[in-house]
């Protein structure tokens, strides 16, 4: 069972400008941790309250004997896993008041906030502990490339190659070799499709080819697969003939989209943005 600590973060960052263990204040004397201790020696009831769940959170995590545990970064949009890294108390305490994905470099044997250096910073809007609680995730939104080869997330090797060719090892980003869910390689082939289409055509053209090269064949082609789905339901067909007809109205969705240069990242953040706000009210605050 996975544990959110998105409510306890909100209330932190509510009730304090800034949040620093006082052991990391003392060590460290930066001109934020010397405000820190003014907010502690101010502190009313309910933030020494707050202090003392965020200490009764990190005791409850399984650190290992170096007091490190494992930290995933993970796109809150897109599932993808961006990085991996470690955490100690300060770096997980850092990352819930900050919101951004902090961590324990060992080499360095500091503390290291993502994208201090190339601003491409991981904004953390949850933070979630698993079931055994030795492992942590960052839960967010990229401020860009992940890694620092310059790939979105640092997971863009396949073992497959190796497994087919043991001397085949790749060693840096090559094209589009990231690891993606089913819709989001539907997506990444789609947008290949869209680069070819530009270049003279040989043979007969992919469905997918001709419906990005004709607007009228792919708009009516999304009203009729729209329609086969609400009648999966007027019907009451078979459940399995309405996933059919909803993948049918995706993947030729995605192709409008990726003629409008719309990546479904940008559908699924709207999506994220309307989670607190009625339907009512997003509709009047379109634009008109």
């Amino acid at each position: 069972m996975a544990v959110s600590y998105n409510a306890l973060a909100q209330a932190l960052q509510a009730r304090s400008n800034c949040f620093v263990p006082k052991d990391l204040c003392i060590k460290q004397r930066s001109s934020r941790c010397r405000s820190s201790v003014v907010v502690f020696a101010a502190s009313n009831d309910n933030n020494i309250a707050l202090q003392a769940k965020v200490d009764k959170l990190l005791d409850g995590i399984k650190w290992d004997d170096k007091g490190l545990a494992v930290a995933i970064a993970q796109s809150v949009d897109t599932g993808a896993v961006l990085m991996q890294g470690f955490a100690n108390r300060d770096a997980l305490s850092t990352t819930i008041t900050s919101r951004k994905a902090t961590f324990f470099s060992r080499s360095r044997s500091a503390l290291w906030t993502k994208g201090e250096t190339s601003n491409n910073f991981i904004n953390v809007l949850d933070v979630y502990l698993d079931c055994d609680r030795d492992s942590i995730i960052y839960l967010g939104t990229p401020g860009g490339p992940t890694c620092h080869t310059g790939a979105e997330t640092c997971y863009y090797t396949s073992v497959t190659p190796q497994l087919e060719n043991i001397n085949n090892y790749p060693s840096q980003a090559a094209g589009n070799t990231l690891a993606l869910t089913t819709l989001y390689s539907l997506e990444s082939i789609i947008s290949k499709r869209k680069e070819e289409s530009s270049a003279p055509q040989e043979g007969k053209p992919s469905w997918t080819r001709r419906l990005l090269t004709d607007d009228a064949l792919l708009c009516s082609k999304i009203r009729e697969e729209a329609d086969e789905l609400c009648r999966t339901l007027e019907d009451t067909e078979d459940a399995s003939r309405t996933a059919s007809e909803m993948a049918d109205v995706l993947y030729h969705s995605m192709v409008l989209m990726s003629k409008r240069d719309v990546k479904f990242e940008d559908v699924l953040e709207v999506l994220r943005k309307h989670f607190s706000q009625s339907g009512i009210e997003e509709k009047q605050n379109r634009t008109k």
